[in-house]
């Protein structure tokens, strides 16, 4: 496939507009751009590998807009920045060493995981708020929370989606209580896993050129231009569309096996 025709490009940019108005709201954007990809004919690994590269730089300017927040992040929590780049480009690699089959046959399941994960964002955020910060700020909670957060950049690197939620769980643990600081650090180490599985990607030629600049024009004007709109239909009506989308993408892709 070398190309795309003129439906196939339609198709991927209005699913990458989408993704970037999710992103922008409530996160869970790749849960649309992957199993689009794979339904437009790339095999799953240059469908994760290229929804991966496309929608990077929609975190770099997520990332951005928190910057204020992100400076005032308590300084050893920059430290996790390191094992989560480390987890990354573990994640692209193990990618790149499965075989298309058998990654075929974990995508239903990696979406239906990352959908679930989904949907415990609110209720986790909520308990994270409720936890006693002093208790965490301890070693041995820190240690605790660099090894997951090797764990998280694993996943991230592999496949990505849900990693946000994966994240403020690390943080939570290490007592953090204010979610705009949570968001902000979450984007930074984010974009820095998937910036490394993107190198990587690319580097080794997994990625299916024609569908990113594309996608990344979508995503990026979707987290622009349809914050509006997402705000407007609110955002528990986008996390139920997120949700929907997810178990649906899932369930087609158990039927398609």
């Amino acid at each position: 496939m070398h190309g795309f025709t003129l439906w196939q490009a339609s198709v991927a940019f209005a699913v990458s507009f989408a993704a970037g108005v999710i992103n922008s709201l409530a996160g869970g954007g790749t849960l649309l751009t992957f199993p689009t990809l794979i339904w437009l004919g790339l095999n799953s690994i240059t469908a994760n590998a290229t929804s991966t590269v496309a929608l990077w730089p929609f975190n770099i300017g997520a990332g951005a807009g928190y910057w204020r927040e992100t400076v005032q992040v308590e300084r050893r929590m920059h430290l996790m920045i390191i094992p989560g780049a480390i987890g990354g480009f573990a994640g692209a690699l193990l990618l790149r060493l499965t075989p298309v089959t058998t990654f075929d046959r974990l995508v239903p399941y990696l979406i239906l995981f990352a959908t679930v994960l989904f949907m415990a964002q609110e209720p986790l955020q909520k308990l994270l708020r409720s936890t006693d910060a002093e208790s965490h700020h301890t070693s041995k909670w820190f240690a605790g929370a660099l090894v997951f957060e090797i764990f998280v950049g694993l996943y991230g690197g592999y496949f990505g989606a849900g990693i946000g939620i994966m994240m403020l769980a690390a943080f939570g643990l290490l007592g953090m209580t204010d979610i705009h600081q949570m968001n902000a650090i979450k984007n930074l180490f984010g974009g820095a896993i998937n910036a490394i599985a993107a190198i990587y990607f690319i580097a080794h030629r997994m990625v299916h050129w024609p569908y990113v600049g594309l996608m990344a024009i979508g995503a990026t004007t979707g987290g622009f231009l349809g914050a509006k709109l997402a705000f407007r239909i609110g955002r528990p009506m986008v996390r139920r569309i997120v949700i929907l989308v997810g178990f649906a993408m899932a369930i087609s892709l158990f039927v398609r096996k």
